[in-house]
């Protein structure tokens, strides 16, 4: 299943968690000021999703459930139209809606492979994590670990195998979170020459191309270095250069395969004495994004398609 990048549908999520956002916290108009959806030269529609307040009930994984379901249903909608899906905004717990939303379109035996790009695995459950954070959860909710009611009202009906999910850099890792990723079929992969990984990126994400029919391609922005997004809330020291992190982009998108990518978390309101911390976090963000489509319509283009 090859997904030229010939549309473009942009989904922003303008909320944490499952909480609507004020401000540009997302820095969802940040990128529309910088007109960064063109990058690719493609005509691009954009939607941000909302969730109906009265809905929402004091079990958060059943609000994640429901934002979930919200972007999931612009994924299908997107894909049946034909176009590529670009997420943006929001953080790593709206994956399982676009997951949700490739299984609708394509169907429930489609192939879907995860390629995951973040310093972390988010790949805690309730039983692992150390934190209770719901953010270092959502791969394992995809992958059936965990709180089916966020799965299942994501429009996730069969979970995410564990042998189509890759993931690359992952460099902070709680141990039992590591330890669970170790007991699955998970592959882990380098960013770079010089990063932590146990595979070659470029032989890992073949192996994976070669066993699915299409890519979710997912960026959390701290997989960077912190230098380069200083206000992130989980951000990691020790990563990646912008450099880096975009040829490893090429490689994933040099596939063929990829139907959706995402750059989240991305923090850009700024307050009293982080506004330069939020220009860099940003500026980030928008090559991120301008790289990825760009790369993504190249690799088409390249294929003839």
């Amino acid at each position: 299943m090859t997904t030229p990048l010939t549309v473009l549908h942009v989904i922003g999520v303008r909320y944490h968690n499952s909480e609507l956002d004020v401000g540009d916290a997302r820095s969802l108009d940040a990128y529309l000021q910088h007109d960064v959806y063109t990058a690719a030269g493609v005509p691009h529609t954009y939607v941000e999703p909302r969730i109906n307040d009265t809905e929402r009930t004091d079990d958060e994984p059943a609000n994640l459930g429901l934002i979930g379901g919200a972007i999931a249903a612009e994924v299908a909608a997107g894909r049946r139209a034909g176009a590529a899906i670009l997420m943006t905004g929001g953080n790593c717990c709206h994956i399982t809606g676009v997951v949700g939303g490739l299984q609708a379109a394509h169907g429930v035996d489609a192939r879907i492979g995860l390629v995951w790009f973040d310093a972390h695995g988010d790949f805690n459950t309730p039983k692992t994590t150390r934190s209770g954070m719901l953010g270092g959860m959502p791969v394992a909710v995809a992958a059936g670990l965990a709180l089916p009611q966020w799965r299942i009202a994501s429009g996730i009906v069969a979970p995410l195998p564990t042998e189509r999910i890759l993931m690359v850099d992952v460099r902070n890792l709680d141990p039992a979170e590591e330890q669970l990723i170790r007991a699955t079929d998970v592959q882990i992969a380098r960013v770079a020459l010089g990063f932590k990984g146990d595979l070659d990126l470029a032989e890992a994400v073949a192996a994976l191309a070669a066993q699915v029919d299409v890519i979710y391609f997912h960026i959390d922005s701290d997989i960077l270095d912190l230098s380069l997004v200083p206000n992130h809330g989980t951000g990691e020291p020790d990563g990646p250069d912008m450099t880096q992190v975009c040829a490893a982009i090429d490689t994933v998108m040099a596939t063929g395969k990829v139907g959706a990518y995402a750059v989240v978390s991305v923090y850009g309101q700024a307050t009293e004495g982080t506004q330069h911390a939020a220009s860099v976090s940003i500026a980030s963000g928008i090559a991120l994004i301008r790289h990825g489509i760009v790369a993504w319509r190249a690799a088409g283009m390249a294929a003839g398609r």
